[in-house]
Parts: C-alpha cells; structure tokens; sequence
C-alpha cells in the first residue's frame, strides 16, 4: 500500500497533462466566400493592373481555445512570390507586377498557427484581364505580288493581328488610313484587304502601292480609365505586268537603200520594236508580210533587212515592205503584234554624204525646250530629225552617234540604210537636272560605214531645260543658337536664317515663317529670315532666359523644311543689391555677430554675388564684417564692456555703420545701409525683465504702460491681503501687534508719484551707454552719403496711467490700513542687486525710457503729474 501511495500522485499528474495535450485544437481559417475581403484567400481574384504595393486580402482565423494565431504565405519551388503578408495582422501585400498574359493563376499556400498547431491550405488566386496589351500585326512585313488584270472587289491579302488581352480589349478591328487616297479597302473584322471596286491596277502607270493598315483593339479598363490601344503596319503592293500591251515599233518611218554596187544578202536596215509590256518584256519575232516580191528578208529575231538579189536585179526603184513585229511568250506562242512599214530605195551611185533634215528641209542645228527629270524611256517627240544618204546600196549606210555627255541620252537607231528617223530616248532621268544644266548641247554626227571616202555630217542638238519644284528647301543648319542681352530694346534683331532653294522662279521663293511656345516675344522677317524681338517684348533674364522655337523655310508650292531656334537672354547687370531697410538697428551680444544682407535680383553670376564693407563706422576700428555673408563682429581683442569703454569715451553703447552692399557686376553697382548696433554682453538675456526692457527700449510708451499695470496689480494684491488679514483678525478677536509686523519688514520713506519713481540707482556707469541722444547731431553721416536718413521724432505717446487712487500725495506720509490691532504697512521688496553686468543694463533701459518721455512732455509742454 504504500507503494501504491507512493506513485499516485505522479500517474495523476501524467493523467492530467495528456489530458490538455489532447485537449489543444488547431486553429483554422474563415471562409467567407468569394466576395469576401478577409478569410481564407479562397477563391480571391485580382486584376492585373492592380498596383504594386496594395493591401489586396486579410487573412483571418482564429484559434478554438483564443491563444494568438499567426499568419504566412508559402509558393512552391520555382514560383514567384507575387503577396506577403503581416504575420500578426494578416494583411496581404501584392508585391509583384501581375500579368495575366504570363500567369493567370497564382498558387498560394496560407497557413495559420496558434504556435503548437498549424493548418496549411493551398488556394489559387485568379488574375483578371486588364486592357494593358495592344495588338501586334504577325508575319511582317506584308509584302504583295498582285497581277495588274486582277478583277476589282478582288481579295488580295489577309492581315493578321493577334492582342494577348481578353474580352473587348482582345477583339480588333482594321482600317486603312487614307481610305479616300487609295485604290484598296480592308474588311474591319477579316482584315481581308480587297480591290475597290471600279478600280483597276495599271503596271504602266503605277508599279507599287503602299496601304496603312490600323489595327485597334475593343477597348477596356486599364487602372481605372477606357484604355484602347492600336498598331499600325504597311502593305506593300506590287504589281505584277501582264502581257496586255502590243508591242510598237522604234524609230519610225524606215528608209533603206540598195546601191548598185551592193552585193545579195547584204543588209540594208534594221527595225527594232519592243514589248509594251515592260516588266517582263516578251522576245519579238520579226516577218516580212509583203511588199518585197522575194527580193528582201528580214532577221526573225534581229530584224536586220537585208537584199537577196543583186542591184541589177531588182526591178523597182521603191519597195514598200510591210514588215511584222509579233510578241513570242515564254512558252514560244505567238501572241500580239503589230506592222510598220519599210520604204527601200535602189541607188547605184556614192556621191552623197549624209545629211539632216528638219521639218523644212537641211537643218544642222536642232532646238527642244524640256522639263528636267523627264520618264526613262521616253521619246524626245520634240525633236523632228530625219537623216538621209542618197547613194545607194553600201554608200547610203552610216552610223549614227550623239557626242556630249555621256549616258544620258541614247540615239535609235545606231546604223542607218539610206534614211531613217532619228529618235532620241531618255536614258538617265537624274542626270538631266534644271539645277546642274541649264542648256545640255550635243552632237549629232553620221559617219559612212562601208566608204573608203567616210562621208560625214553633224547636227547640233541643243536642249534647253524647264525647271519643276523638284527641292525642298533647306537650312544651312539644323539648329541656330543665339544670345541677346535682356535689356535688348523691341524689335532688335537676334539671328540670322538661312535656307536654299536651288528651283528657279516663284518655286525657289523661300518664305519664313515661326511658330511654337517660346515663339511668342518673336518675330521673323518673312523673307530675309531675320528674326527679331516683338516691338512690345521685354526681355528679362531674371523672369525667362531660354526661349526655343521652330522656324519653318516654305516655298510657293508649300514644300518645307524646319530647324530649331535656341535663344539664351544674357543677363545684364541691371539690378542694384538691396537691403530690407536703409536703417536698420540690431543689438550684438559680444561674442556673437549679427548680420546684415542685400539681396540683387540678377539672375546670373557674377551680377548676383553681393560683396559687403564698411564704408564708416563710428567709433572707428570696432567692427569687422565678412565680405560675402554680412556677418558683423567685434574685432578679436574686444570681449567686453570695459574694453569698449577704453576704446571711445562716447558711453553711448548704440553705435553706427554704414555698410555698403555692391556686386560684381560690370559695371557694378552699390548701395549702403546704415546699421545701428546696440552692444551688449550676454548676461542681458537671463532675465525676462531685461528681454523685455531690450525689446521695447525703442518704445518707451510700451515699458511705461507695462511697469504702471504691474504696480497697479501689486497695490490690488496688497489692499486684498490687508482685507484678509483685517476680517481674520476682527474674527478671532486676536489683536496682532503692529512691531511684529514693523519689524520684519522696515517701512520705506513715502513714495513720490511723480515720474521720479522711475529712477533707479545705476550701479556702473556702463548704464549711460543706453541713453538715447534725440539730437539730429547725433546722426550726421560723415561720409555725406544721403542714404542716410535722420529718423523721425517717435509719435507721442498717450498719457501714462494715472496712479492708484489709493497711492498718497508725495508730502502725504506712507500708505497705511487701518487694521483692529493697529495700522498695516505696505510691502515695498527691495529685491537685491544682480550680478554688475545684468543690472547696470536694466537699469541703463530704464533710464533712457525715463529719458525719452520726459523729453516727449518738453517738447509738447505737457507738465509732469
């Protein structure tokens, strides 16, 4: 039994705290739903835009037995930590930029803990769409190959754009802009972009086209604001030529000749013709379709005209040959054509050089008047130029050739048979510029071939060129930089623009013209390009020193070109350093400087930097000042009353200087103050009484009516003490001997109502500085400077307060009350003497008030009360 005693008490222990271990319940989370801002995070969902930084969830939950629970946020590896959270207060942070595009849902494990339990959930936390995505077109660039007989409505392409955003800001639309401007239109939700219709391509006429295709999306919400967002690309259209021309002959009509010495099969002209169609120009096949009587045949392929038969057999002098140029496809079908015809002479004599004719007969100088950059191709149909040889056979053939600058022109054809037009093409459209060239002169030479003799002839081609608008104008700079001093009247001039337009005529008129914000105090010469200042403008460096504006060159066909004007306004020295106050007074505790400072409302260095003297100083040798911040002090060796004392044996411690304040300008200007420094040592702040006797000294009014209402409360205090002690006596019939009263406090001589009670006993004579001199004297500048100004006498004051109506005459004896046991004698507390320095000040303020008001009633014959 005793053993059983012995452990029962420890099973019950072990009993009971299973018992709690057991009885401990894990705490848990709210679910409040969806909608709810606090819980369990369930089912939360944010939109994407949603600012970094915000409070977005409270976690809340709680623990069965109330302990304190505690809040966390745990991703799986690899995750991104987008929330965190208070641990105590389960505010949940968003710290990191959602973007649904990337992460539309965000895993979150939260987990409450009472500190023995904790419970984890995973949630998932949806991110909405904002619109923060705009559309972006795919496979760029958009580049078209469409035949030019490609029927009109005909679709020609798809655009495709794609936006990462859902809903209205994922949808898009398209449009052209320019729809009025160009030969397509587009389908605004397809983006199929189509012919419009009753319109055709033409290869001949325009090879490429450019469509801009805008693609917008539906719009949305984007932090709070309608966001819509668009892109733009361009579609290339390339038009294909198709075989719809015929082809045409070059260098028509033609003259062949056969001399008689000519042998069979020699050749005696060449045609040429070429496809309209000049993209992809088919081969050209040539025949002969009548007119030659088998005595001619022609190159299929060069059509080099050639004679078969010898000269003595032909049997005409004429032969017409209706000669046939058909177009060969690729896969060697025979298409369109066309005729030209061959005019061939029978000569038998070399007695005839070659020769140029015009409309009128032999002509060796030909003149055409063109616009420069003509078409490459194109046929100078100005020029009517035929070139004949009259022989016959091998002596009527020459070559043509243009001597002049090279590769600009060309001449067709190059070898000729007796006669032939001559046709001259535009090779290279560059070259022929109105600005480079006014006149372009050539030689037309024919040279014989086949002739020991080589006759030879030459034509001037003289070709006098138009000009077109064809430049823009253009500055000599793309930016101009000036300056001009602010106090720069109106209307002065500033810079100088230049601009260059090579065109002739009303095309190379430049007109200039200004505009922008900083354009308003300005203006510019429309053609020389001056600018200047407005009449009215006022330029103030201190208000605005940099203005820049646009200035635009436009000529007559509104052709333009821009460049920018940047104008600094250089500050002048035009304003004079100025104090607050041309008097000032200050009072200087030794050891401690005071200062004064001027102020100079340039606006640039050095005519705002201020630098300060002392022009006089009375006494001389006392003060020194910082030239650049205006600080006043003592000199070193000065570092109390009595040293000041030595120096002057003026008492009067309020002394003047004049400070000049003159800045570094050029030329520099000044201006002086004079400053008036009360000297005092630093004792003279410890009390409040001689603080406020320093701030009023100045206003001796002020001090008298303050000094009257405290002896006024100190005479109330003492009628309510004697009231008092008078009433307890007569109460508790005891009668308090008067010598007990009498002997602890002695009674003062009778008081003087008169202004002689405000006269103290100076305890140093270094009082006497403090006195205030009235005399104009006093002031007199020594320098002359007129700045100095003597102060005006101070307005009177009103009247000092009548004493208490209880205060006796001055023969009256002193002022009693009469009590049951005896009389009352007021308390007059003669407070002891303060340390020298504090007290010969407040006496010395005082005094100079005392001073002052007497003075005030002599000067306005007011007698004393």
């Amino acid at each position: 039994m005793k053993h059983v005693r012995h452990f029962t008490p420890s099973l019950f222990l072990s009993l009971v705290h299973a018992c709690l271990v057991q009885a401990n319940y894990a705490p848990y989370f709210f679910d409040n739903g969806a909608r709810s801002t606090n819980g369990n995070m369930a089912l939360l969902s944010l939109s994407e835009d949603t600012p970094v930084g915000t409070h977005v969830y409270t976690l809340n939950g709680t623990d069965p037995e109330g302990d304190p629970v505690t809040y966390d946020l745990t991703y799986e590896a690899g995750s991104r930590r987008y929330f965190s959270v208070d641990k105590n207060l389960g505010n949940v942070t968003l710290i990191e930029e959602l973007d649904r595009e990337k992460e539309d849902e965000i895993e979150v494990i939260v987990s409450i803990s009472d500190g023995l339990s904790t419970v984890s959930e995973k949630v998932r936390i949806l991110v909405m769409d904002a619109n923060d995505e705009s559309p972006e077109f795919i496979n760029t660039p958009y580049i078209v190959e469409v035949p030019e007989n490609t029927p009109s409505s005909s679709s020609i392409f798809k655009i495709e754009a794609v936006d990462k955003d859902t809903g209205s800001g994922g949808s898009i639309t398209y449009f052209l802009q320019n729809i009025h401007a160009n030969k397509f239109t587009i389908d605004r939700h397809s983006g199929v972009l189509r012919i419009k219709t009753g319109v055709t391509l033409d290869y001949e006429k325009s090879r490429t086209h450019f469509a801009v295709v805008v693609a917008k999306d539906g719009g949305g919400k984007l932090r709070g604001d309608n966001k819509v967002f668009s892109a733009t690309t361009t579609v290339t259209i390339n038009v294909e030529d198709v075989q719809d021309t015929p082809p045409m002959f070059i260098g028509t009509p033609y003259y062949g000749y056969v001399y008689e010495d000519t042998l069979a099969g020699s050749e005696v002209l060449t045609v040429v013709a070429l496809d309209g169609d000049r993209g992809k120009p088919n081969s050209i096949h040539y025949c002969i379709v009548n007119g030659s009587e088998g005595s001619f045949e022609i190159g299929n392929t060069t059509g080099a005209v050639s004679v078969v038969k010898s000269p003595n057999q032909l049997k005409k002098e004429v032969y017409e040959l209706k000669v046939q140029a058909s177009e060969v496809s690729q896969e060697g079908d025979i298409s369109e054509h066309t005729f030209a015809m061959v005019t061939i002479r029978v000569v038998d004599l070399n007695n005839h050089p070659p020769t140029f004719y015009g409309e009128n007969g032999p002509q060796n100088r030909f003149e055409l008047t063109m616009y420069e950059h003509p078409p490459e191709g194109e046929i100078l149909r100005g020029l009517k130029i035929t070139v004949n040889d009259s022989d016959q056979g091998a002596n009527a053939k020459f070559n043509l050739r243009l001597v002049g600058p090279g590769g600009i022109f060309r001449v067709v054809p190059q070898t000729v048979l007796n006669e032939a037009q001559v046709t001259i093409i535009v090779e290279n459209s560059a070259a022929i510029d109105y600005e480079k060239f006014k006149v372009l002169t050539f030689k037309l030479l024919a040279i014989e071939v086949n002739t020991p003799e080589k006759f030879s002839s030459t034509a001037d081609i003289v070709i006098r060129l138009l000009d077109t608008n064809d430049n823009v104008p253009k500055f000599s700079s793309d930016y101009y930089i000036a300056r001009i001093p602010e106090n720069s009247p109106g209307g002065s001039n500033v810079v100088s623009v230049t601009a260059t337009d090579p065109d002739s005529g009303l095309w190379g008129e430049i007109k200039y013209s200004i505009y922008g914000t900083g354009a308003d105090l300005f203006l510019i010469h429309p053609s020389t390009g001056i600018i200047y200042t407005q009449p009215w403008a006022v330029l103030d460096a201190e208000v605005n020193s940099k203005y820049n504006f646009y200035v635009k060159a436009e000529d007559t066909d509104g052709k333009y070109s821009l460049a920018e004007v940047f104008i600094t306004v250089l500050d002048v020295n035009d304003h004079s350093p100025e104090f607050n106050e041309n008097i000032q007074e200050k009072t200087m505790i030794i050891g401690s400087p005071v200062k004064i400072e001027a102020i100079d409302q340039d606006a640039e260095e050095p005519n705002n930097i201020v630098d300060y003297s002392i022009m006089q100083a009375d006494p001389a040798n006392v003060f020194d000042i910082d030239q650049s911040t205006g600080e006043i002090k003592l000199k070193s060796y000065i570092r109390s009353l009595d040293i000041i004392h030595n120096i002057t044996k003026n008492k009067d411690c309020i002394w003047s200087l004049v400070v000049q304040a003159k800045d570094r300008g050029s030329p520099s200007f000044s201006t002086t103050a004079v400053l008036k420094i009360d000297i005092t040592e630093e004792t003279l702040h410890k009390g409040p009484m001689a603080a406020f006797l320093m701030q009023t000294k100045d206003n001796p009014m002020k001090a008298l009516g303050v000094l009257a209402g405290v002896m006024g409360i100190m005479v109330l205090i003492t009628i309510m003490i004697s009231t008092a002690m008078f009433w307890r006596n007569k109460r508790s019939n005891k009668i308090m001997p008067v010598r007990r009263i009498i002997k602890k406090r002695q009674t003062p001589p009778p008081r003087a109502v008169r202004m002689e009670w405000l006269k103290f006993k100076r305890p140093s004579n270094a009082a006497e500085k403090f006195v205030v001199e009235d005399d104009v004297k006093s002031l007199h500048n020594e320098n002359s400077n007129n700045n100095i100004q003597v102060p005006p006498m101070p307005p009177s004051a009103p009247l000092p307060p009548p004493p208490p109506a209880l205060a006796p005459r001055s023969d009256a004896p002193g002022w009693r009350v009469p009590t049951v046991s005896g009389s009352l004698t007021p308390k007059h507390v003669i407070k002891p003497p303060k340390k020298k320095g504090h007290s010969s000040t407040h006496n010395a303020l005082v005094s100079e008030l005392k001073m002052r008001f007497e003075k005030r009633n002599a000067a306005t014959g007011e007698p004393h009360i």
